[in-house]
């Protein structure tokens, strides 16, 4: 089992983006994905950017993927994907059912991501023969449900998990960040700038519910499933995925590095550097914010 690096989700400046992959040159990470799959609007760095920094991790012994954009809203979101798909450089992960599309019509392997929704067999099944040599499973799929769909997978399809980070909850042509500010999502002066980990909502009653992420709409706690290695390893997963946070994010790659080899502590190195409450509800067949001790986080 090995670390992967999911997809930048927020919204960073220039020179936070390029100092957090000069750093991740040295994780402990086998892959990293790099690219916008969130809002077509954040383009501090544009596709060109994404590439040159896909070269220099693949110089530094990293395998990189190219994520694509989970919602296609314009012509140009779809111009992007094209060169996307016809780069030919760097593995690609598709993010909705027109990239999909269009990476088997070029015959190029890809990444079967998480927002494509594959819930059965023969979804998976359809995309294997699609070309996709890798997938993840929605984040809110248990165990259980996980253990029964592998059954019955493709023979030498990978499996990878949403193992570490907020949830990517849903996503809406609407900006949530925008809207908190009373601005036009056209005219949103880019406010996820401003929120380096998401904006968090709370209840009425002040508890926490959710964090908005542009048109993003994420868990409010950190789902975590390092305390779930054994299980993990006994379902085949090939490989975690770990989603960026603004800061600590080395120390939480060396946690999983360090549970993962077995050494002791690695929860509680971790938990000192997460942004949030742990939650692992969805994994354990429960309501997404509770812990696996049953107890609401």
């Amino acid at each position: 089992m090995n670390l992967s690096l999911g997809p930048l989700l927020y919204y960073w400046s220039r020179d936070d983006v390029l100092a957090f992959y000069d750093e991740a040159k040295h994780w402990p990470v086998t892959r990293v994905y790099l690219g916008e799959s969130v809002c077509s609007r954040r383009h501090l760095l544009r596709l060109p950017d994404w590439l040159a920094l896909a070269e220099q991790l693949t110089a530094a012994g990293k395998e990189v993927a190219l994520s694509t954009q989970t919602l296609i809203e314009s012509e140009s979101d779809l111009k992007t994907l094209r060169r996307i798909v016809g780069d030919g450089r760097f593995l690609v992960e598709a993010n909705e059912w027109g990239a999909v599309r269009l990476l088997s019509e070029a015959g190029v392997p890809f990444v079967a991501g998480p927002t494509l929704n594959i819930y059965n067999p023969e979804t998976l099944e359809v995309l294997a023969g699609l070309g996709a040599q890798r997938w993840l499973p929605p984040v809110e799929t248990s165990r259980a449900a996980l253990a029964s769909l592998l059954e019955r997978a493709p023979a030498g399809m990978e499996t990878e998990l949403f193992a570490y980070g907020r949830l990517p909850l849903a996503y809406s042509a609407r900006c949530f960040t925008a809207r908190h500010y009373n601005l036009p999502k056209d005219d949103c002066q880019f406010r996820c700038l401003d929120h380096p980990d998401g904006l968090p909502l709370a209840t009425r009653e002040g508890a926490p519910f959710l964090t908005l992420n542009g048109i993003q709409t994420q868990s409010a706690g950190v789902y975590n499933l390092i305390g779930e290695l054994p299980a993990l390893r006994q379902l085949g997963i090939a490989s975690l995925r770990l989603s960026p946070q603004s800061r600590h994010m080395g120390r939480v790659v060396e946690a999983f590095r360090a549970a993962l080899a077995g050494e002791g502590k690695a929860a509680d190195a971790l938990a000192r550097v997460m942004p949030g409450p742990s939650v692992d509800g969805y994994w354990h067949g429960r309501a997404g914010l509770e812990c696996g001790t049953q107890q609401a986080c």
